[in-house]
Formats: C-alpha cells, structure tokens, sequence
C-alpha cells in the first residue's frame, strides 16, 4: 500500500463539475493499494498517517501533526502510484490491486481515520476526478508499506 501524502493549504476534487471534497490546511492523500495489501497494512499506514508530524512549530520546525494544527485529510484513491514504467513507454499497471479490494480498502481508510478523530473529506472511488491544491512547502512524503 501507498499513501502519497502532500501537505497543503488547501485541496478539492472535483467529479463531473461537482465537489466531491474540499479541504483547508491538511494531507491530500492519494491511495494506492496492491493485490497484497490487507486490514493490517491499511491499520499500519493509518497510524503512521495521522500521527505524521509534518506541520512547522513557532521555530520552523516540522514537528506538529495534523491533529495538531486541527487539519483535514481529502482521501483520493490512486491506482497509478502502483504504475510499472520498467519496460517500454506506456505504464503497466498489473501490481495495483484489483477494484474490489481497492474500494474495500479505501473505504476502510476513510472509516478509520474518521474514527481517529480526524475531519475527512473524499474522491469518488473509480471516477474521473479533478484534483486542486495547494501544496503548502511544497511539502510531499511517500509511505510504502513495504517499507515500514
């Protein structure tokens, strides 16, 4: 699983001219899930995500979370951050997870972050979507569960 995280001011997805999601100072999050990823990954990364301390303190340090600075997530599942460029010029993508699994694991990444106390806004799972932001920094950090 991944979670490519930006830190923005604000962010919104946009599916066939309506706002889906739409978010202040916070993570835009895009989700890619693999055919291994499962609950215990997703739990793993959710822990990591919302405790993430990326935000600046009064010294300019990152050292404040989401939580801290009363920030949203805008949750955008993504399966091209699973795109394979290895060979040739078009981009494979047979290690993302199959749509069902995908669906069920973001849906499952919303709840939880919700439960986590966390304001949560969302992209339309399989839709085409239009992605605004404002990346705050510009600020961007990948978590790989493989590497975690």
């Amino acid at each position: 699983m991944r979670f490519l995280i930006q830190r923005v001011t604000h962010a919104k997805v946009v599916v066939e001219g309506q706002a889906t999601g739409e978010i202040g100072t916070g993570f835009l999050v895009f989700i890619g899930v693999s055919e291994q990823d499962t609950i215990e990954i997703a739990d793993k990364l959710i822990k990591k995500l919302v405790a993430l301390r990326i935000f600046e303190d009064t010294e300019g340090k990152t050292n404040l979370s989401l939580k801290d600075v009363g920030g949203s997530l805008l949750l955008v599942s993504q399966f091209t951050l699973y795109a394979d460029c290895k060979k040739g010029n078009r981009p494979s993508f047979v290690h993302a997870g199959a749509p069902k699994l995908a669906n069920e694991l973001y849906e499952y990444i919303i709840a939880q972050c919700r439960l986590a106390g966390v304001d949560v806004q969302t992209g339309v799972f399989g839709a085409d979507m239009k992605v605004e932001l404002e990346n705050n920094g510009p600020f961007t950090v990948m978590l790989d569960s493989k590497e975690l």
